[in-house]
């Protein structure tokens, strides 16, 4: 079981910031990566849809024999957890409880900030979790769904005057509030964390801290598998004591497999590994590209 993969998922690219704080974390284990490309994205569509593609999103990995899920989607997190939770008997994480906890770690004030895609805005999952994590503490939440950051991403618009743009039309009501932590509630958002960064300012003198779930996630993820007893441990060799199994990734994308494989390699640093187009509404054979 220790050697099975990881299933990470998510709407489209976004994810694959979680993905890249996961391997980093644990570098042996073995990942698989589905981006549901062809429906991205999920942010403005209903709760029983968004529901519907988690499902097809998780039975796709489950099929692919992975043992542990992570939804790294905050709209799929703040939408559809509980139903994955009762469909699949497997470990599961999501991203948005990792960043609340560290949003109500970091904040100095209290005051803080959530941007995310209009589903999870309207569910107020962040403002529950974040008020849970912060216990006793004195906490307000301000929530603005920016619904054109996930298209700038997937469009490679990350640093450019279109994304600076909105991002002050976003941003703007935020920074009046004086906030001094922003949570970036959707896993597309650290793609444009520069614009953001710059847009959003300082409060009392201090940058406004950017919230970035994936880290959190990572170690969190850790944390589960080792717990259940799934961590994949290095072979060491006889003479050098060197681990040998370093992990494998695949990659799975409904649509676009071409530009899913560009943005990916600019995200990761890296080549992919393994990339197929699939379909996961029926059945896994490749889709033409």
């Amino acid at each position: 079981m220790s050697s099975l993969p990881i299933g990470i998922f998510d709407s489209g690219v976004g994810g694959l910031t979680v993905l890249r704080a996961v391997r980093k974390r644990l570098p042996h284990e073995n990942v698989i990566y589905l981006g549901d490309t062809a429906r991205v994205p999920y942010g403005m569509k209903s709760r029983g849809t968004i529901e519907r593609y988690a499902v097809e999103d998780a039975s796709f990995l489950a099929r692919k024999g992975v043992k542990m899920l992570v939804i790294a989607c905050n709209t799929i997190s703040a939408m559809a957890r509980e139903r994955l939770k009762a469909e699949f008997d497997l470990p599961l994480l999501s991203v948005l409880g990792p960043g609340s906890r560290m949003a109500a770690r970091v904040t100095r004030s209290g005051r803080i900030g959530v941007i995310a895609t209009e589903a999870t805005v309207e569910s107020g999952a962040y403002e529950r979790a974040i008020r849970e994590a912060s216990r006793d503490r004195k906490v307000e939440i301000f929530s603005r769904a920016c619904p054109l950051f996930v298209p700038l991403v997937e469009e490679g618009e990350t640093d450019s005057q279109i994304a600076r743009l909105v991002a002050e039309q976003y941003l703007a009501p935020l920074r009046e509030m004086l906030i001094d932590t922003l949570v970036l509630g959707c896993t597309h958002y650290p793609l444009l964390k520069s614009v953001i960064k710059s847009t959003i300012g300082a409060t009392d003198g201090e940058s406004v801290a950017l919230v970035d779930s994936a880290e959190a996630t990572a170690e969190e993820t850790a944390q589960l598998l080792e717990r259940h007893g799934l961590l994949n441990h290095p072979l060491e060799t006889a003479e050098l004591a060197e681990p040998t199994n370093a992990g494998a990734s695949r990659f799975y994308v409904t649509d676009a497999a071409g530009r899913f494989h560009r943005i990916a390699e600019r995200i990761l640093e890296e080549p992919l590994d393994h990339l197929e187009a699939v379909e996961i509404w029926g059945n896994d054979k490749l889709k033409p590209e």
